[in-house]
């Protein structure tokens, strides 16, 4: 993917425009992290986006996002370990910024 067709983004790699977001813009994404995306990675993400588009805004911390897939998906995928596999790091700040969502607010 060239520069000129990835969505403007700020300095920690988060879309400035959600709307802006598309599964290549987020395929790209996860390209920057090693990620390549599986049916279980478009599960969290597609559940962030539905989440976002109904809270208007992202879970605001890994604890919440954890908690949060746990309801909506059950315990196998609602446990921080699945998270972390799928999304290293921070899952929840990984996600989010691959799902094209803002920065979860109490994410380090």
């Amino acid at each position: 993917m060239t520069s000129n067709t990835m969505p403007e983004r700020n300095s920690e790699g988060f879309l400035e425009n959600a709307q802006a977001w598309t599964e290549g813009v987020a395929t790209a994404i996860a390209a920057e992290d090693d990620i390549q995306l599986s049916d279980n990675h478009w599960e969290i993400i597609k559940f962030l986006r539905s989440f976002y588009k109904e809270h208007e805004m992202s879970p605001p911390s890994n604890r919440l996002f954890v908690r949060a897939v746990k309801e909506a998906l059950g315990e196998d995928k609602g446990n921080s370990i699945y998270l972390m596999q799928l999304f290293p790091g921070t899952p929840a700040k990984t996600a989010c910024r691959i799902a094209g969502l803002p920065r979860p607010t109490n994410c380090l």
